[in-house]
């Protein structure tokens, strides 16, 4: 569970590069849906194609590379290595499925079509299952197994997706790569650097043993699924704003912000709730009985940083919004501020005798709560302007 766990996290920051290049090119295909601008669709699809396709092989490329320096980067115990080692060496050979899935996926989201991404998703997800209990259980397969389940479900979605999603290409503009450039560089950089902080984190939970390692790649299995919706609700947020702000209606997408905020709010509370009272029994789902006190310490995160979906769930907004009216900018600030935050706060708080690990967990929510914050005064500042601006093509 620790070598899977700390993998995770690892995979997490090499994969956000991809999706945030892909997030960021679906921006712009939703403004050029909202214009109608059918012509610069296709230039803009053909040339982020391209781009995106060359980032992800240099990043498998880099992955591959590296892997022997992971080691000491991440402090990974020598008993949990091995294992972790086998695992990613299967991992990273789904990197270019990632890509793939995501960028199709954006696209379809992008000109109102999130039924065929999210039936990929499903499927995908329920073959991983079924995939992992044959390989690890019944072919005794082991981490490498759980791998090889993992990457044959990505391919699976990727591929399926791309089918569905085809369509003959017919053009390719230099001004095009540029402009892709520049709009999905920025929201590559903010995925990328929200994750970057995460796995630092990850280097310091595994400074405090197994059991808190353990502890921690559970609770943020759960801490994933929990708040997967609202991600995935703030990137189809980010398509209709971008779609509108594309047609110039104004009117929409303050309506849009407005109910965005409140369902955001209103499902977070719930998720929130449900993780608090259920910490325990989530933790078993996946961490033997026995382990007391691996149980207690994911209980405890859970807890703390489990109460506070709300404070990700309006930043998952906040950086759609940012992304959608042309300043992806803003987004890499609003990250660097809540990720600098937490990985500042986690490291002071956790040195502290008296708090230790407890102050990595409390670090998350501060975080949250500090980038929204920002992010909120700079749109009560910057409103008519932000909404006001003509899209920049």
């Amino acid at each position: 569970l620790a070598a899977v766990g700390s993998s995770f996290t690892l995979m997490t920051f090499i994969t956000s590069i991809i999706l945030g290049l892909c997030m960021g090119s679906g921006a712009l295909f939703s403004i050029r849906f909202g214009q109608r601008d059918e012509n610069g669709l296709k230039e803009d699809i053909c040339a982020s194609f391209f781009f995106i396709t060359a980032v992800t092989i240099l990043l498998n490329i880099i992955a591959y590379i590296s892997l022997s320096g992971l080691r000491t980067f991440l402090r990974v115990p020598d008993e949990v290595w091995g294992d972790m080692k086998e695992y990613l060496f299967v991992i990273f050979m789904g990197i270019p499925a990632v890509f793939l899935y995501n960028y199709f996926a954006s696209y379809l989201r992008a000109i109102g079509n999130s039924v065929i991404p999210l039936l990929f998703l499903a499927v995908s997800s329920i073959l991983n299952i079924i995939l992992d209990l044959w390989f690890v259980i019944g072919l005794k397969l082991g981490v490498a197994g759980a791998a090889q389940a993992t990457v044959i479900s990505q391919y699976l979605s990727g591929v399926g997706i791309m089918v569905c999603a085809i369509w003959k290409i017919r053009y390719l503009k230099k001004e095009r790569i540029r402009e892709i450039i520049s709009f999905s560089m920025l929201t590559c950089i903010q995925q990328s650097v929200m994750n970057l902080g995460i796995l630092m984190v990850q280097g310091l939970v595994n400074s405090f043993g197994t059991v808190v390692m353990a502890a921690f790649a559970a609770a943020v299995k759960i801490d994933a699924f929990a708040y997967m919706p609202v991600q995935d609700f703030g990137n189809a947020f980010s398509t209709f704003i971008a779609q509108n702000y594309g047609a110039k209606e104004k009117k929409r997408i303050q309506q849009g912000l407005k109910a965005a905020v409140r369902i955001s709010a209103i499902f977070c509370v719930v998720v929130s709730a449900f993780v608090y009272i259920f910490a325990k029994p989530l933790m078993m789902i996946f961490v033997d009985a026995k382990e007391t006190a691996i149980i207690m310490e994911g209980v405890r995160y859970l807890r703390i940083e489990g109460a506070f979906y709300i404070g990700i769930g309006w930043l998952f907004l906040l950086y759609g919004l940012y992304r959608a009216l042309g300043r992806p900018g803003m987004s890499v600030v609003l990250t660097v501020f809540s990720l600098g935050t937490r990985v500042a706060l986690a490291y002071i708080l956790s040195a502290i005798q008296a708090i230790g690990v407890v102050g990595i967990w409390w670090s998350v929510p501060i975080g949250w709560a500090l980038a929204d914050i920002v992010g909120l005064l700079y749109y009560k500042i910057k409103k008519q302007n932000l909404v006001e601006k003509e899209p920049e093509m």
